[in-house]
């Protein structure tokens, strides 16, 4: 046996018991005549003491050859300590140690083993299996155990089934890049990774299942970012002879329970607003309502007035700022240096103080008088002591790159609290998207979107209109799941692919398993998937998600621990029947 306890459980009520523990020195305070080791593993730290007068002289000396996270077992006493640590657990006790044995020695590690680590980011994710030793990464997996547990019990309650799908299907053209995978048995022929199990799932529904999940990987070859892995974890869900509201009503019921069992929190309103509304008074389809700062419009108090800058733009809108009203022209001129940034792209922002006396004075004084610009306040919901920043230009282009502003300012303002959260619903979503580069529409969410009844007619003379039964879930201004109605009938599968460019040939050759299914009593469905990854990282307060994956890839998408991806040998291509050609 190695242990009998773990080192994180022992107290005072064990004084006087002989025990058995194992884990990693964590440091080392040699007196001279008496030796403490503190002793950790996943559990926690105890305290072990060697006394030169008590402890055998062979363990005493040997006790003095430790290192830094060196593996030992020690049998010992659980006796009182002398100066007590109140701040961990077992603080109140340590180990008289009788029996010393190094399991296995361990070199000098690259960076501390510490809470605050003097290790960059680089050297820990290389050295990952020690950075896990650390309790904020511990402590981030075993926070990701838990929600995962609660999310499979509340689904289970539920009687929802859970089944597995493959991971080497059939590559599609539709949505990001796909991983693909070799096959040796047929020669010049390929699998792909799943970006999500899409036509699985459906088809699992055609085949009675009624309610599905999966907490599963999926893969996307495509560019990345801080918050974005290659591989990445989807709670994937599917139901039969349900309507949209059905699965509204899911899996806020699921988000209410995770928020109350993982956080103590509860949370009655999930406010459901719709794509153009979230478009136009956000500027982006995931807000974060935690604050307001919500868009103004003001065409028509702006245009018109002189000013060529606002009278040639699509549209000018702005947000008040609360409490901004005191910034110095320096703060303000590196607020409009920030909006300049390639990374957001503005030509330049006006600004308006809206001073406590009911007056304003503004960056364009000269072209608009005090009842202008007290419009601009009542359409941006301004107060005394605020600021108005106002951008213009083309309208999708200005609406993003004010809510980058709006999201910058909430977060120099502290108002965006990692202990609150706010989510809620977007709905109607634009079923197909124009890609202004190929003049090609495709689908906003993925082709098996059911289109809203009452648009269908829309699809033949104003495709850009017609909305989808889709849905997604923002949380803090986070997109953390997403899902729709689908399409559950052949004829109207085949006029999507249509609409999205698909020939008949084509749609059949992708997709002719999942039509085929259909002509054999596919009932009504619909589903969801979350984002685990970013789900655990918002409710773990953080904003990245790699402290909550046990081995991360980084920005350019490789595992540096184990120096991937990687080539292959000649042998291995031949065999794949794969020729690189070298120049």
């Amino acid at each position: 046996m190695y242990r009998s306890h773990n080192c994180g459980e022992l107290n005072a009520s064990n004084i006087n018991t002989e025990v058995t523990l194992a884990g990693w020195v964590q440091k080392s305070r040699d007196k001279g005549f008496m030796n403490w080791v503190d002793l950790r593993d996943r559990y926690g730290i105890t305290q072990l003491i060697f006394d030169e007068s008590r402890t055998d002289k062979t363990v005493f000396e040997l006790a003095k050859t430790l290192g830094r996270e060196f593996v030992i077992q020690v049998k010992g006493t659980v006796i009182e300590r002398e100066a007590k640590n109140k701040n961990i657990p077992t603080g109140e006790i340590e180990i008289l140690v009788s029996e010393l044995t190094i399991l296995n020695s361990a070199l000098t590690p690259p960076f501390t083993i510490e809470d605050e680590t003097d290790g960059g980011e680089d050297i820990r994710m290389k050295y990952r299996y020690l950075d896990i030793r650390r309790n904020p990464v511990k402590n981030s997996l075993l926070f990701r155990h838990k929600v995962a547990m609660e999310v499979r019990k509340y689904l289970s309650d539920l009687d929802f089934c859970e089944v597995e799908t493959p991971y080497l299907i059939k590559s599609t053209p539709e949505g990001a890049r796909d991983f693909v995978v070799p096959s040796r048995m047929n020669e010049g022929q390929f699998y792909a990774l799943p970006q999500s199990p899409q036509t699985f799932k459906q088809l699992l529904m055609v085949g009675g299942m009624d309610k599905y999940f999966q907490i599963v990987k999926c893969f996307r070859d495509e560019d990345l970012r801080a918050d974005r892995q290659p591989e990445f974890t989807q709670i994937d869900c599917e139901m039969a002879f349900v309507e949209q509201e059905d699965i509204l009503n899911v899996f806020e019921g699921l988000t209410r329970h995770l928020l109350k069992e993982i956080k103590g929190i509860e949370v009655d309103k999930f406010p459901r607003i719709t794509y153009d509304y979230a478009m136009k008074t956000y500027g982006n389809d995931k807000p974060d309502i935690r604050f307001g700062m919500k868009f103004g419009e003001l065409n028509e108090f702006a245009q018109h007035k002189e000013f060529p800058v606002f009278n040639a733009a699509e549209l000018v809108v702005g947000i008040a700022v609360p409490g901004a009203g005191n910034y110095t022209r320096k703060e303000i001129d590196g607020l409009i240096d920030w909006v300049k940034r390639p990374q957001v792209g503005a030509s330049g922002m006006v600004y308006v103080k809206c001073n406590e006396d009911g007056t304003f004075k503004s960056s364009v004084d000269k072209f608009y008088d005090n009842d202008d610009l007290a419009n601009w306040a009542k359409a941006t919901e301004a107060n005394p002591g605020d600021m108005i920043f106002v951008l213009s230009g083309p309208a999708n282009k200005t609406r993003a790159q004010l809510s980058a502003l709006r999201m910058e300012l909430a977060t120099r303002l502290g108002l965006r609290n990692p202990a609150e959260f706010a989510p809620l619903w977007v709905v109607d979503f634009p079923l197909l998207e124009l890609d202004e580069e190929s003049g090609r529409y495709h689908a906003m969410h993925h082709p098996f979107t059911s289109p809203k009844p009452e648009d269908m007619a829309l699809l033949e003379t104003e495709p850009g209109k017609v909305r989808a039964n889709a849905y997604d879930m923002v949380l803090n201004g986070n997109e953390i799941g997403g899902g729709s109605i689908r399409i559950h009938d052949k004829a109207t599968q085949q006029l999507m692919f249509k609409y999205l460019g698909f020939t008949e040939e084509e749609a059949k050759t992708q997709f002719g398993f999942l039509m085929d299914a259909f002509q054999f009593g596919a009932p009504p469905h619909g589903g969801l998937a979350f984002g685990l990854d970013r789900l655990v990282a918002i409710l773990g307060g953080q904003e990245t998600i790699r402290d909550f994956i046990a081995f991360p890839k980084n920005n350019s998408g490789r595992d540096v621990m184990i120096d991937a991806p990687a080539a292959i040998d000649d042998a291995q291509l031949k065999e794949l029947h794969i020729k690189i050609d070298t120049i």
